[in-house]
């Protein structure tokens, strides 16, 4: 019962909202001591910490679901794959699993991505100075999900509109916002967006991966624009928020950035490294379908139980030293930061693709670069990362 959960677990009892999104990783520590599940009113659920417990929740679908009417995505932009379980998911899921492979990123993303990352770099360069998030981790974030889907001939400004209003929308029915217009506002951006979507929809196979899942069958086109949604969205948050992020730990660590300036090759370590000690989504949501027991908890069905993807990379049964940032740590890609399971991440071939693109475009081209003051603290309930970048370069 409730009242015995908050009796039970005096940490979780103590653990604020904000204090999980100002500075989580001392609480989750404490936390993954001694309750690796534990009940948390502030959050209205359970909050899995320990990494094998982690992976146990999120390979099992059938025990936890995210098809679940409280998961408010969906009430935005309708089912997809991402709050899909079972037959149901997979359908949704398979016609984009092609277009999202490791080779299919490869032949038709990577030269545009270095290109963007390149041009972006490029334009900032003289200045000596700028924002590494606005100017280069967002942008670039936006214009390779929208290339990827067919929409490259948009505004990327048009498309940061949309999902700021989708996002507030989304915000506002879990209760986290403060305007109850915002559901009707977002309700109209999907509106432009999904009439956008359905044009690239109904072109040629080979235009996009938007297209090409459109050929694949099997889903109706107001399917594959709720799959194209969350793609997109998903796509600029967690992407950015990988790029600022490993700019930032790399920038931070002087030790750290000359190996990599030494040696370019361990730029993708470095990406890995970046997700495990600080994941772009730190939260992921699952709910109880059946009574159950994990970690020492008496699960109850119907329960909330969220899974805390930054405290597993951090758990030291798992990672030694797990709050350094070692780029030449051996077993880094255990990280859970695109999850396990049959909601691991659809788009990790291409977000690590794009996070490699940036870092090391970053470094080889923007001489001296460095911090222009003390490194910015991520920030962040569910996602995480520094609200701002500021670095100063040695401008030709």
């Amino acid at each position: 019962m409730p009242g015995q959960r908050g009796t039970g677990w005096p940490l979780g009892a103590s653990i604020t909202l904000a204090g999980l999104a100002r500075d989580p990783h001392p609480l989750l520590a404490r936390l993954r001591a001694a309750e690796p599940v534990s009940w948390l009113p502030a959050l209205g659920g359970w909050l899995v910490t320990r990494h094998d417990l982690a992976v146990e929740v999120l390979r099992d679908d059938a025990a936890f679901t995210v098809d679940d009417p409280r998961f408010t995505t969906a009430r935005v932009v309708g089912p997809s794959m991402l709050s899909l379980d079972g037959a149901e998911h997979d359908r949704h899921r398979a016609p984009f699993a092609p277009g999202f492979s490791r080779a299919a990123v490869a032949a038709r993303l990577a030269a545009f991505t270095e290109a963007e990352a390149r041009r972006l770099i490029l334009d900032l360069r003289p200045a000596g100075r700028g924002d590494l998030r606005a100017a280069l981790a967002g942008p670039l974030a936006v214009a390779v999900i929208a290339e990827a889907l067919g929409l490259g001939a948009v505004d990327p400004a048009v498309i940061l509109s949309w999902y700021g209003e989708i996002v507030a929308g989304v915000s506002a029915l879990a209760g986290t916002g403060s305007q109850p217009e915002a559901a009707g506002r977002a309700a109209a951006a999907f509106g432009l967006l999904d009439a956008t979507l359905r044009d690239a929809f109904a072109r040629p196979a080979g235009t996009s991966l938007l297209a090409g899942a459109a050929a694949g069958g099997g889903l109706a086109a107001a399917e594959a624009v709720s799959n194209a949604a969350v793609l997109m969205f998903g796509g600029i948050e967690t992407t950015e928020g990988m790029i600022a992020n490993t700019l930032l730990h790399l920038l931070a660590g002087p030790e750290q950035l000359r190996l990599v300036t030494a040696d370019p090759g361990l730029v993708p370590a470095a990406v890995e490294e970046s997700l495990r000690l600080e994941p772009a989504a730190a939260l992921v949501d699952r709910y109880a379908t059946r009574d159950s027991r994990l970690g020492g908890a008496d699960i109850q069905a119907g329960d909330l139980v969220s899974v805390s993807l930054a405290a597993a990379g951090r758990d030291p049964a798992v990672f030694a030293d797990p709050d350094v940032f070692d780029i030449r740590r051996p077993n880094a890609r255990r990280h859970l930061a695109f999850a396990r399971g049959p909601h691991f991440c659809l788009g990790a071939h291409l977000a690590r693709l794009e996070a490699e693109a940036a870092v090391g475009a970053a470094l080889r081209l923007l001489p001296g670069l460095r911090l222009a003051g003390p490194p910015p603290v991520p920030a962040g309930l569910v996602f995480r990362k520094p609200q701002t970048l500021p670095v100063r370069w040695d401008a030709a």
